[in-house]
């Protein structure tokens, strides 16, 4: 028999996790899961006990995904059509639970044949290399995976076929050869992007109450300002990381939102979650340090952003005031940790700047998502139609806030504070052109980003805060 017609009767199997796709789909779906549904700890603890095939089919019955929710490795499908175009058939063989596997397949519509774990035996390692070797013979068989349990596998295979491999695949692999598909390396910086260091510019807002009460010349105000900086940052992260594993099959069908560590796949579930668990006893280990009231400050922003996560983020108009309330409570926990005075106006101020914001986040959301004014948002509760209304709200507010700055410059509060207060009204013309500017590029499509993460990256909202900020100093200089 030639080597061509050779191939046309040994099948080309094909693993499914961590080789088809960059992920683990049992790690994924129990930890969406619980994280949705947390009273099933138990439950899930019970389905393991029983064996790793229950708890398969246990987590893959609750986590109804669909075949286009997976990140597919391109190299992978790359390889499957040019054996199914040199007539090889191509099998999925798999350690995942039935309606995983089917559900897969059914979506590619590339593979011959589909084996899969059933509730009773788990195909992986061992048995996966029994029921191959049953059903092809010895060598019968090519074989593409990726990690320890497919080596005895690719012991009986005629071909294996490595496939971004842990450290056992990859020893394997350099002791016995065999053919390696290239596969991007992932960066070691997956993690700090999943976790958004750069976001944690957002929590500067808890400085506003000690600087705007001309507090920072005290050594331990500061400290504490920073202890809490961290605190929040790190508590951020925690939910980002939360949020991320909630969201990823809607983040799979976004253009950008894709791309990010977890939805990916160059992140691991389980990573991702001993990540989340370390920065959440960081941040509750920094807030020991600070006064309780400041506990309850931090306590009430996980609350929020949990119940948002699950609930609000789906709510119309709900979500952006939502978002803008998060802003604010990052300054009353500046207060709460540093223990100055919060200002009425300083509150009015940030909930009208930082509400126009939210709504251009959702803004830009409609104008690259939504199709035509039928069109719903995927995951929210808007539809293309509401575009315009979205926008009139956000300049609104935009203008609210430099109103309710006007009238704190005029108010007898700045009189008593700051010796030149004069200097403070070139603010108010400032903050519009910030946030109009951003409103005006939103509209011309130009927008493509987290509004506030646009304003860190931007040069001219640089400039404009630098202005801003040196302005207050110098109506704080006593001359």
């Amino acid at each position: 028999m030639d080597a061509v017609s050779d191939s046309r009767h040994v099948p080309l199997c094909i693993d499914l996790d961590g080789t088809l796709v960059a992920t683990d789909t049992l790690w994924e779906g129990l930890a969406s899961v619980l994280i949705r549904r947390p009273w099933l700890l138990f439950a899930a603890i019970a389905w393991a006990i029983a064996g790793k095939a229950v708890l398969k089919r246990e987590v893959a019955a609750r986590y109804q995904s669909a075949g286009g929710d997976w990140p597919y490795r391109a190299e992978v499908l790359e390889r499957i059509k040019r054996a199914r175009a040199e007539g090889q058939p191509v099998w999925l063989v798999t350690g995942a639970a039935e309606s995983t596997a089917c559900a897969i397949a059914e979506h590619l519509g590339l593979f011959d044949r589909v084996l899969h774990s059933s509730g009773t035996e788990n195909l992986t390692s061992r048995r996966k290399r029994e029921k191959l070797v049953a059903l092809c013979g010895d060598g019968g068989f090519d074989y593409a995976g990726n990690s320890r349990d497919d080596l005895q596998v690719f012991d009986a295979a005629r071909r294996a076929i490595i496939v971004a491999p842990d450290r056992a695949a990859r020893r394997w692999g350099a002791s016995h050869g065999g053919e390696v598909l290239p596969i991007a390396r992932v960066s070691p910086l997956a993690i700090l992007k999943s976790i958004r260091v750069h976001q944690w510019l957002k929590n500067v807002l808890i400085a506003v109450p000690l600087i705007l009460n001309h507090e920072y010349a005290d050594a331990g105000l500061v400290l504490a300002a920073i202890a809490a900086f961290f605190a929040f940052s790190f508590l951020a992260s925690a939910v980002y990381v939360v949020n991320d594993i909630a969201d990823l099959a809607n983040d799979r069908h976004h253009p950008r939102k894709r791309l990010r560590p977890l939805a990916s796949g160059a992140v691991s579930i389980p990573v991702a979650c001993v990540t989340a668990a370390a920065l959440l006893l960081a941040s509750i280990g920094l807030a020991g340090l600070l006064p309780p009231m400041f506990w309850a400050v931090l306590a009430a922003y996980a609350l929020i952003t949990t119940v948002y996560t699950f609930v609000l983020k789906r709510k119309l108009l709900v979500d952006v005031f939502t978002l803008a309330s998060l802003y604010t409570v990052r300054i009353v926990a500046g207060a709460a940790a540093t223990g100055v005075d919060l200002s009425f106006w300083l509150l009015a101020f940030s909930i009208f700047f930082f509400l126009s914001l939210a709504l251009v986040k959702r803004y830009v959301e409609l104008n690259e998502l939504a199709e035509d004014a039928a069109t719903p948002l995927k995951g929210r509760s808007y539809v293309g139609s509401d575009k315009d209304m979205i926008g009139q709200a956000g300049i609104a507010s935009a203008f609210s806030a430099a109103m309710v700055l006007a009238l704190y410059v005029d108010s007898k509060e700045v009189a008593s504070m700051y010796p030149q207060p004069a200097l403070l009204w070139p603010l108010c013309p400032l903050i519009l052109y910030m946030l109009l500017r951003i409103w005006i590029l939103a509209r011309r499509s130009q927008m493509h980003e987290d509004p506030v993460v646009f304003i860190m990256r931007d040069w001219r909202s640089q400039i404009t805060t630098v202005a801003g900020a040196c302005l207050v100093l110098l109506a704080a200089w006593q001359m």
